[in-house]
Protein backbone atom coordinates (compact mmCIF):
# COMPACT_ATOMS: atom_id res chain seq x y z
CA UNK A 1 0.00 0.00 0.00
CA UNK A 2 1.60 3.26 -1.19
CA UNK A 3 -0.11 6.41 -0.04
CA UNK A 4 0.91 9.96 -0.90
CA UNK A 5 0.99 12.57 1.89
CA UNK A 6 -2.14 14.19 0.46
CA UNK A 7 -3.99 10.86 0.36
CA UNK A 8 -3.01 10.08 3.93
CA UNK A 9 -4.09 13.54 5.05
CA UNK A 10 -7.48 12.93 3.47
CA UNK A 11 -7.69 9.46 5.04
CA UNK A 12 -7.01 10.95 8.47
CA UNK A 13 -9.72 13.59 7.98
CA UNK A 14 -12.27 10.94 7.03
CA UNK A 15 -11.31 8.62 9.88
CA UNK A 16 -11.31 11.40 12.47
CA UNK A 17 -14.74 12.63 11.38
CA UNK A 18 -16.17 9.11 11.41
CA UNK A 19 -14.76 8.32 14.84
CA UNK A 20 -16.15 11.49 16.35
CA UNK A 21 -19.52 10.69 14.75
CA UNK A 22 -19.49 7.26 16.40
CA UNK A 23 -18.44 8.68 19.76
CA UNK A 24 -21.33 11.14 19.71
CA UNK A 25 -23.89 8.53 18.66
CA UNK A 26 -26.08 6.99 21.38
CA UNK A 27 -25.04 3.55 22.53
CA UNK A 28 -26.94 0.68 20.91
CA UNK A 29 -26.31 -1.67 23.86
CA UNK A 30 -29.48 -0.76 25.78
CA UNK A 31 -31.28 -4.10 25.55
CA UNK A 32 -33.69 -4.21 28.48
CA UNK A 33 -35.03 -7.70 27.72
CA UNK A 34 -35.67 -10.00 30.69
CA UNK A 35 -32.53 -11.87 31.71
CA UNK A 36 -32.34 -15.60 31.27
CA UNK A 37 -30.28 -16.81 34.23
CA UNK A 38 -30.42 -14.12 36.87
CA UNK A 39 -26.64 -13.64 36.84
CA UNK A 40 -25.41 -10.02 37.19
CA UNK A 41 -24.78 -8.45 33.76
CA UNK A 42 -26.59 -11.23 31.90
CA UNK A 43 -28.00 -9.76 28.69
CA UNK A 44 -29.48 -12.94 27.20
CA UNK A 45 -33.18 -12.42 26.42
CA UNK A 46 -35.65 -14.71 28.17
CA UNK A 47 -35.61 -18.04 26.39
CA UNK A 48 -32.34 -17.18 24.67
CA UNK A 49 -29.22 -19.27 24.17
CA UNK A 50 -26.58 -19.13 26.94
CA UNK A 51 -24.09 -21.34 25.10
CA UNK A 52 -21.66 -18.47 24.52
CA UNK A 53 -21.84 -16.91 27.96
CA UNK A 54 -18.43 -16.37 29.53
CA UNK A 55 -19.99 -16.40 33.00
CA UNK A 56 -21.77 -19.77 32.58
CA UNK A 57 -19.42 -21.65 30.24
CA UNK A 58 -16.09 -21.12 31.93
CA UNK A 59 -14.67 -24.50 30.89
CA UNK A 60 -15.25 -23.76 27.20
CA UNK A 61 -13.81 -20.27 27.57
CA UNK A 62 -10.66 -21.58 29.26
CA UNK A 63 -10.17 -24.23 26.55
CA UNK A 64 -10.44 -21.56 23.87
CA UNK A 65 -7.97 -19.35 25.74
CA UNK A 66 -5.52 -22.24 25.90
CA UNK A 67 -5.85 -22.60 22.15
CA UNK A 68 -4.96 -18.96 21.57
CA UNK A 69 -8.25 -17.03 21.66
CA UNK A 70 -7.88 -13.51 23.02
CA UNK A 71 -11.37 -11.98 22.89
CA UNK A 72 -14.94 -13.13 23.55
CA UNK A 73 -18.37 -11.68 22.98
CA UNK A 74 -20.34 -11.00 26.15
CA UNK A 75 -22.72 -8.55 27.75
CA UNK A 76 -21.40 -5.06 28.36
CA UNK A 77 -19.66 -5.00 31.74
CA UNK A 78 -19.07 -8.76 31.97
CA UNK A 79 -16.27 -9.39 34.46
CA UNK A 80 -13.39 -11.74 33.53
CA UNK A 81 -12.28 -14.56 35.79
CA UNK A 82 -8.87 -14.69 37.47
CA UNK A 83 -7.88 -17.72 35.39
CA UNK A 84 -8.81 -16.01 32.14
CA UNK A 85 -6.74 -12.92 32.90
CA UNK A 86 -3.46 -14.84 33.17
CA UNK A 87 -3.66 -15.87 29.54
CA UNK A 88 -4.18 -12.24 28.48
CA UNK A 89 -1.06 -10.89 30.20
CA UNK A 90 2.31 -10.03 28.63
CA UNK A 91 4.63 -10.54 31.63
CA UNK A 92 7.03 -7.63 31.26
CA UNK A 93 10.57 -6.64 32.22
CA UNK A 94 11.93 -3.70 30.23
CA UNK A 95 14.37 -2.09 32.67
CA UNK A 96 17.68 -1.34 30.94
CA UNK A 97 19.63 -3.02 33.75
CA UNK A 98 17.64 -6.29 33.67
CA UNK A 99 20.03 -9.16 34.39
CA UNK A 100 19.98 -12.66 32.92
CA UNK A 101 18.86 -13.99 36.31
CA UNK A 102 15.91 -11.60 36.27
CA UNK A 103 14.98 -12.68 32.75
CA UNK A 104 15.16 -16.31 33.89
CA UNK A 105 12.84 -15.58 36.82
CA UNK A 106 10.45 -13.73 34.49
CA UNK A 107 10.24 -16.75 32.20
CA UNK A 108 9.79 -19.19 35.08
CA UNK A 109 6.89 -17.12 36.40
CA UNK A 110 5.33 -16.89 32.95
CA UNK A 111 5.47 -20.67 32.55
CA UNK A 112 4.12 -21.27 36.05
CA UNK A 113 1.15 -18.93 35.77
CA UNK A 114 0.44 -19.54 32.06
CA UNK A 115 0.85 -15.94 30.95
CA UNK A 116 0.45 -15.26 27.23
CA UNK A 117 3.99 -14.00 26.71
CA UNK A 118 7.03 -12.39 28.23
CA UNK A 119 7.93 -8.95 26.91
CA UNK A 120 11.59 -7.93 26.99
CA UNK A 121 14.08 -5.67 25.25
CA UNK A 122 15.35 -7.01 21.92
CA UNK A 123 18.78 -7.77 23.42
CA UNK A 124 17.11 -10.20 25.83
CA UNK A 125 14.61 -11.86 23.52
CA UNK A 126 16.98 -14.65 22.43
CA UNK A 127 17.51 -15.73 26.03
CA UNK A 128 13.80 -15.48 26.80
CA UNK A 129 12.83 -17.52 23.73
CA UNK A 130 15.33 -20.24 24.70
CA UNK A 131 14.09 -20.38 28.29
CA UNK A 132 10.45 -20.56 27.16
CA UNK A 133 10.87 -23.47 24.74
CA UNK A 134 8.21 -26.10 25.37
CA UNK A 135 6.21 -23.96 27.83
CA UNK A 136 3.59 -22.62 25.42
CA UNK A 137 4.55 -19.06 26.40
CA UNK A 138 5.81 -16.74 23.64
CA UNK A 139 8.59 -14.16 23.70
CA UNK A 140 7.96 -10.55 22.66
CA UNK A 141 10.62 -8.01 21.70
CA UNK A 142 10.11 -4.26 21.90
CA UNK A 143 11.39 -2.26 18.92
CA UNK A 144 12.37 1.41 18.78
CA UNK A 145 11.91 1.39 22.53
CA UNK A 146 11.16 3.54 24.46
CA UNK A 147 11.32 6.74 22.39
CA UNK A 148 10.12 5.63 18.95
CA UNK A 149 12.45 8.21 17.42
CA UNK A 150 14.68 5.88 15.40
CA UNK A 151 14.34 5.55 11.62
CA UNK A 152 11.95 3.16 9.88
CA UNK A 153 14.91 1.23 8.48
CA UNK A 154 16.47 0.77 11.91
CA UNK A 155 13.16 -0.39 13.37
CA UNK A 156 12.74 -2.85 10.51
CA UNK A 157 16.26 -4.20 11.06
CA UNK A 158 15.67 -4.56 14.81
CA UNK A 159 12.44 -6.39 14.00
CA UNK A 160 14.23 -8.86 11.72
CA UNK A 161 16.98 -9.43 14.29
CA UNK A 162 14.43 -9.98 17.06
CA UNK A 163 12.47 -12.52 15.05
CA UNK A 164 15.68 -14.38 14.17
CA UNK A 165 16.38 -14.51 17.91
CA UNK A 166 12.97 -16.04 18.59
CA UNK A 167 10.48 -13.18 19.04
CA UNK A 168 6.95 -14.36 18.31
CA UNK A 169 5.47 -10.85 18.59
CA UNK A 170 6.84 -7.32 18.13
CA UNK A 171 5.83 -4.26 20.17
CA UNK A 172 7.05 -1.14 18.35
CA UNK A 173 6.91 2.49 19.49
CA UNK A 174 5.22 4.89 17.07
CA UNK A 175 7.16 7.95 15.85
CA UNK A 176 5.59 10.35 18.35
CA UNK A 177 7.30 13.45 16.97
CA UNK A 178 6.12 12.71 13.43
CA UNK A 179 2.56 12.19 14.67
CA UNK A 180 2.60 15.50 16.53
CA UNK A 181 4.07 17.20 13.43
CA UNK A 182 1.19 15.78 11.36
CA UNK A 183 3.69 13.97 9.14
CA UNK A 184 1.25 11.13 8.64
CA UNK A 185 3.17 9.60 5.75
CA UNK A 186 6.20 9.10 7.98
CA UNK A 187 4.04 7.66 10.76
CA UNK A 188 2.38 5.25 8.33
CA UNK A 189 5.63 4.26 6.59
CA UNK A 190 7.35 3.74 9.95
CA UNK A 191 4.67 1.30 11.11
CA UNK A 192 4.45 -0.39 7.71
CA UNK A 193 8.21 -0.97 7.62
CA UNK A 194 7.98 -2.97 10.84
CA UNK A 195 4.82 -4.82 9.76
CA UNK A 196 6.46 -5.78 6.46
CA UNK A 197 9.66 -6.89 8.18
CA UNK A 198 7.69 -8.94 10.70
CA UNK A 199 5.76 -10.86 8.04
CA UNK A 200 3.42 -13.28 9.82
CA UNK A 201 4.61 -12.18 13.26
CA UNK A 202 2.01 -9.88 14.90
CA UNK A 203 2.99 -6.25 15.51
CA UNK A 204 1.64 -4.05 18.29
CA UNK A 205 1.99 -0.27 17.93
CA UNK A 206 2.69 1.64 21.15
CA UNK A 207 1.04 5.06 20.89
CA UNK A 208 2.31 6.56 24.17
CA UNK A 209 -1.16 7.89 24.87
CA UNK A 210 -0.12 10.05 27.84
CA UNK A 211 1.83 12.22 25.38
CA UNK A 212 -1.01 12.59 22.85
CA UNK A 213 -4.18 14.64 22.58
CA UNK A 214 -7.48 13.10 21.51
CA UNK A 215 -6.99 13.74 17.78
CA UNK A 216 -3.49 12.25 17.89
CA UNK A 217 -4.77 9.12 19.64
CA UNK A 218 -7.45 8.72 17.01
CA UNK A 219 -5.10 9.30 14.09
CA UNK A 220 -2.34 7.11 15.53
CA UNK A 221 -4.79 4.25 16.06
CA UNK A 222 -6.28 4.65 12.57
CA UNK A 223 -2.87 4.73 10.87
CA UNK A 224 -1.75 1.67 12.87
CA UNK A 225 -4.75 -0.28 11.67
CA UNK A 226 -4.30 0.92 8.07
CA UNK A 227 -0.63 -0.13 8.14
CA UNK A 228 -1.52 -3.68 9.14
CA UNK A 229 -0.78 -3.73 12.87
CA UNK A 230 -2.32 -6.55 14.92
CA UNK A 231 -2.75 -4.40 18.04
CA UNK A 232 -2.66 -0.84 19.24
CA UNK A 233 -1.09 -0.39 22.66
CA UNK A 234 -1.26 2.48 25.13
CA UNK A 235 2.16 3.02 26.67
CA UNK A 236 5.83 2.21 27.10
CA UNK A 237 5.63 2.80 30.84
CA UNK A 238 8.61 5.15 30.53
CA UNK A 239 6.83 8.43 29.74
CA UNK A 240 5.27 9.28 33.07
CA UNK A 241 1.80 7.97 32.25
CA UNK A 242 0.10 4.67 31.52
CA UNK A 243 -3.19 3.21 30.38
CA UNK A 244 -6.52 4.81 31.24
CA UNK A 245 -9.99 3.38 30.85
CA UNK A 246 -10.96 6.32 28.65
CA UNK A 247 -8.07 5.69 26.27
CA UNK A 248 -8.87 1.98 26.01
CA UNK A 249 -12.49 2.75 25.19
CA UNK A 250 -11.46 5.32 22.60
CA UNK A 251 -8.91 3.01 20.95
CA UNK A 252 -11.40 0.16 20.80
CA UNK A 253 -13.99 2.42 19.17
CA UNK A 254 -11.43 3.49 16.57
CA UNK A 255 -10.04 0.08 15.57
CA UNK A 256 -13.25 -1.88 16.00
CA UNK A 257 -13.18 -5.62 16.57
CA UNK A 258 -10.72 -6.33 13.76
CA UNK A 259 -7.50 -5.80 15.73
CA UNK A 260 -6.44 -5.96 19.37
CA UNK A 261 -6.06 -3.31 22.06
CA UNK A 262 -3.37 -3.67 24.71
CA UNK A 263 -3.43 -1.78 28.02
CA UNK A 264 0.04 -1.24 29.43
CA UNK A 265 1.53 1.00 32.06
CA UNK A 266 -0.10 1.11 35.48
CA UNK A 267 -1.78 -2.33 35.35
CA UNK A 268 -0.90 -3.51 38.87
CA UNK A 269 -3.93 -5.23 40.42
CA UNK A 270 -6.67 -7.64 39.43
CA UNK A 271 -9.10 -4.72 39.65
CA UNK A 272 -6.94 -2.70 37.25
CA UNK A 273 -6.87 -5.61 34.82
CA UNK A 274 -10.59 -6.13 35.12
CA UNK A 275 -11.51 -2.52 34.38
CA UNK A 276 -9.28 -2.39 31.30
CA UNK A 277 -10.74 -5.63 29.93
CA UNK A 278 -14.26 -4.35 30.53
CA UNK A 279 -13.30 -1.18 28.60
CA UNK A 280 -12.19 -3.20 25.56
CA UNK A 281 -8.60 -4.37 26.10
CA UNK A 282 -7.83 -7.94 25.09
CA UNK A 283 -4.18 -7.93 26.12
CA UNK A 284 -2.48 -6.48 29.19
CA UNK A 285 1.15 -5.52 29.71
CA UNK A 286 2.34 -5.72 33.31
CA UNK A 287 5.35 -6.35 35.50
CA UNK A 288 3.06 -7.04 38.47
CA UNK A 289 1.52 -10.01 36.67
CA UNK A 290 1.98 -12.50 39.52
CA UNK A 291 0.37 -10.09 41.97
CA UNK A 292 -2.53 -9.54 39.56
CA UNK A 293 -3.40 -13.24 39.28
CA UNK A 294 -2.70 -14.15 42.93
CA UNK A 295 -4.21 -11.08 44.59
CA UNK A 296 -0.98 -10.12 46.35
CA UNK A 297 -0.32 -6.47 47.16
CA UNK A 298 2.21 -4.60 45.01
CA UNK A 299 4.61 -1.82 45.80
CA UNK A 300 2.80 0.41 43.31
CA UNK A 301 5.94 0.64 41.21
CA UNK A 302 6.90 -0.95 37.94
CA UNK A 303 5.45 -1.30 34.47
Amino acid sequence: MKESPAELERLVEIVTSEVYRRLQAPSDSTDASPTNCGEPNCATPSGGDCSGCVAKKTEIVQTMLNEGAVRFSSADGTKPLHGQIASMIDHTLLKPDASSDQIKKLCEEAAQYKFATVCVNSSNVGLAAKLLQGTGVKAIAVVGFPLGASTPASKAFETLESIREGAAEIDMVINIGALKSKDYKLVFDDIKSVVDAAGAVPVKVILETSSLNADEKIIGSALSKAAGAAFVKTSTGFAGGGATVEDIRLMRRIVGAEIGVKASGGVRTFEDAQKFIEAGANRLGASASVEIVTGQKTSGKGY
